[in-house]
């Protein structure tokens, strides 16, 4: 929450999912509307928390942050995109991640509470690749609907004559990063052309 006192909340961990399928789209997801921040707005396809007391450990230390294993961060990718798509952890393991980097960012949902919104975001996102053909079984309590796109797509959706709403931290990937990690998937997924483990980008919306 943002309060007064505390006017950009607490910063904490988070991780954004990129789902890919065989044919190069990418899953998105619609928030449920219910949601109590950012409802209904479309997002890539799955953002949540790393939790304490988690079995397996959902903790990454700094060790693992370097070398890019973070097991702490797709431990809980696994998990949410189970709980919030229904994956199965056999058709999307842990080992199934590529570990790009880390984003910084903080924004009030204004469009949903107002201008003086107490509720937003302040995150260090830990960005996560995969691509897998799954079957997908949406909770109706986290999410409204899903789409795979294409790149031209994507930005036709994101076009702000669409009417469509977005996420800030998928805002904020899709404009800074997205497209080049996108243009030439399989060396982003296969190499360490794009990964930069030391960097903690800092950015808002």
């Amino acid at each position: 929450r943002f309060l007064p006192e505390q006017p950009r909340g607490l910063l904490h961990r988070a991780f954004s999912v990129f789902l890919f399928n065989s044919e190069g789209k990418l899953l998105l997801q619609q928030r449920a509307a219910d949601k109590v921040t950012f409802p209904g707005v479309w997002t890539n396809t799955c953002c949540s928390h790393p939790l304490y007391g988690q079995q397996p450990n959902e903790l990454d230390k700094p060790a693992a942050i370097a070398d890019g294993s973070v097991p702490g961060a797709k431990a809980a990718a696994v998990r949410k995109l189970q709980h919030e798509l229904g994956i199965s952890p056999q058709q999307l393991p842990a080992e199934g991640f590529k570990f790009l980097t880390r984003l910084h960012y903080c924004a009030a949902d204004v469009d949903t509470h107002g201008p003086d919104a107490e509720w937003g975001e302040h995150e260090i996102d830990y960005i996560l690749l995969a691509q897998a053909d799954v079957d997908i079984q949406p909770n109706p309590e986290e999410v409204s609907a899903v789409k795979h796109v294409g790149l031209q797509e994507l930005q036709e959706m994101m076009d702000p004559a669409s009417g469509l709403r977005w996420s800030p931290w998928f805002r904020i990937i899709a404009k800074h990063f997205l497209p080049k990690w996108w243009v030439d998937l399989q060396t982003t997924l296969r190499t360490d052309a794009h990964v930069d483990t030391a960097t903690v980008h800092r950015l808002d919306c």
